[in-house]
């Protein structure tokens, strides 16, 4: 498997300075997916950001990994609910408009 768009592991932790139970705390609540390939354990680019928020969450407001799965599961409901209102007003527009 190609692993242009991963970074492993030990790389994100030694830049970002974080220990590895962290990710692996954050893989156990099923916050993050993490990709093994050749015994090598890596991230998708696209988690990065949100591995950062949660990082923020946790050591700066030392929110514990349960909170942090609580939060954003919150998030991903609110997410949908701006979508189906957004749906629902492009239909109501539809109709005005007829």
């Amino acid at each position: 498997m190609d692993t242009q768009n991963l970074i492993s592991i030990q790389q994100f932790c030694t830049h970002y300075n974080v220990p590895k139970t962290f990710i692996n705390a954050l893989k156990d609540y099923d916050l993050i997916e993490i990709i093994i390939i050749k015994e090598e354990h890596y991230i998708h680019l696209t988690q990065i950001n949100e591995v950062e928020k949660m990082m923020r969450l946790h050591y700066d407001l030392d929110i514990n990994f349960a909170g942090i799965d609580a939060i954003y599961n919150l998030l991903k409901q609110v997410d949908a609910l701006k979508q189906e209102i957004n749906t629902l007003h492009n239909k109501l527009r539809f109709y005005e408009d007829l």
